[in-house]
């Protein structure tokens, strides 16, 4: 794995940070025992994302991030967080956004960066879940419209 290899992948990793916070924060305000079931799978799948991705950093001798918010995560957390004021709907919109966010960032890596081919199989994986957090949620909203 080269450097830039690895600095992609730092990025998937600080994204799927971010996207746990924001699936804590969004799970506070689900009180639909369904829908809070499968938005903390949901939020498991990107701590899984986490730790695969940071195994391949590691295998390859490189350092994985801290798993701390960054600068975005804060605003990540912040938006779902006003978002989710306004209870269950509100939560479920900020996590739609948050995964638009999530699948857009997947999307480019699986189908744009030149990946080794261990690395691209884990990405597709995950851009897997994402597609799929992204339409249930897409569901879940529709109807309640």
């Amino acid at each position: 794995m080269n450097k830039d290899q690895a600095d992609k992948i730092k990025s998937l990793i600080k994204l799927d940070i971010d996207a746990v916070a924001a699936y804590e924060e969004a799970l506070q305000h689900i009180e639909t025992p369904s829908i809070h079931k499968t938005i903390n799978m949901y939020r498991e799948d990107h701590r899984r994302h986490v730790t695969l991705l940071s195994d391949l950093l590691t295998g390859a001798g490189e350092v994985p991030p801290e798993r701390t918010k960054d600068v975005k995560g804060f605003f990540i957390e912040g938006f779902t967080s006003l978002r989710s004021v306004t209870g269950e709907d509100g939560a479920l919109k900020a996590m739609l956004s948050n995964e638009k966010i999530t699948n857009r960032k997947y999307q480019d890596a699986y189908e744009n960066w030149d990946l080794d081919p261990e690395v691209l199989a884990v990405v597709s994986d995950n851009y897997e879940d994402e597609r799929r957090h992204l339409s249930y949620i897409e569901d879940v909203l529709q109807v309640r419209v």
